[in-house]
């Protein structure tokens, strides 16, 4: 499994189904206090997207937009009408109908969200406000997927619930890609960075493959056939971080994850991480999380 697959498991990022939005002429409406960041693919015709800052911009055909989670905004043509607020929870799926005239402009809704137990996340990695237009260099796979999920809705066929929900993930990894191929100089220093470096990126798969190994700056680099040095200047510029820092935030995310997701001993999900001990597990978790691992499972497990 890769990297960012493995994240995106492990952090359970999701996306939920919002109001789907089919529009004629001279309509507004309004989205405010949404659980997880809105995307918004406009799916035929077009709208003009307003936030609450101020930012103004204009959706085509194929366009998808993506806003910070709950961030107040209006979409429509009718800068001056009266908004029709749209739900922020419920309504998956169901079709709102604005607008005077034949329906002119689709527009389909995601809210993504994950359960914020780990800190590697692919989400983070994006900026705040993010629109790729349908077309642009890099975003082709994203313009296709787009334009499957406007058949799909047009012409509901057999499973084609299962069908939207397979393109609601793909919506999402083809926006990364898009947003990478605009300003690949944006991967570096953050998570994304070892997607660049061959050397980086084989130390984070050896540590994703087998997170309790004995890893550290010393047997990575030996791994690798690089100095330590070596190891440790390539490892910031790409990711800023050490190598230390990055196996020891990844061992911590499974170990948070384990701890919520499954009744496994302390022990054994010490061991599943490559600490050999329980204290030293427990201290190690403590300064990354802030509590003990018993303490975490109390606050975050299910009953």
């Amino acid at each position: 499994m890769d990297p960012v697959t493995e994240v995106l498991r492990l952090s359970g990022l999701k996306g939920t189904v919002g109001t789907r939005i089919e529009a004629g002429s001279r309509w507004s409406a309004e989205v405010s206090g949404h659980p997880g960041i809105a995307t918004h693919a406009v799916l035929s015709g077009g709208a003009s997207l307003v936030t609450d800052d101020g930012r103004h911009v204009d959706l085509a055909a194929g366009d998808v937009v993506m806003l910070p989670i709950g961030a107040k905004h209006r979409l429509g043509d009718d800068p001056g009408g009266e908004p029709v607020p749209i739900p922020a929870r419920g309504g998956a799926g169901q079709c709102l109908r604005l607008g005077s005239g034949p329906p002119r402009t689709r527009i389909f809704t995601v809210y993504y969200d994950c359960n914020h137990v780990t800190r590697t996340q692919v989400l983070d990695e994006l900026p705040d406000f993010l629109h790729v237009e349908g077309g642009e260099p890099g975003a082709a796979y994203l313009d296709d997927v787009v334009r499957l999920l406007g058949r799909e809705l047009s012409h509901p066929q057999l499973a084609t619930t299962a069908v939207v929900d397979s393109l609601v993930d793909l919506i999402l990894i083809q926006l990364v890609r898009a947003w990478l191929a605009r300003q690949p100089e944006h991967r570096r220093g953050g998570w994304l960075g070892w997607a660049d470096d061959p050397i980086v990126r084989d130390a984070v798969e050896r540590v994703h493959a087998d997170p309790a190994g004995d890893w550290s700056a010393a047997t990575l680099a030996a791994a690798l056939n690089v100095s330590r040095a070596t190891l440790a200047r390539r490892f910031q510029a790409a990711m800023g971080r050490s190598p230390a820092a990055y196996v020891t935030q990844w061992r911590m995310d499974l170990a948070a994850s384990r701890l919520r997701d499954t009744r496994d001993p302390v022990e054994a999900v010490a061991a599943r991480v490559g600490y050999r001990s329980v204290p030293s597990f427990t201290r190690a978790f403590l300064r990354d999380r802030g509590t003990t691992p018993g303490a975490f499972r109390r606050q975050r497990q299910k009953p």
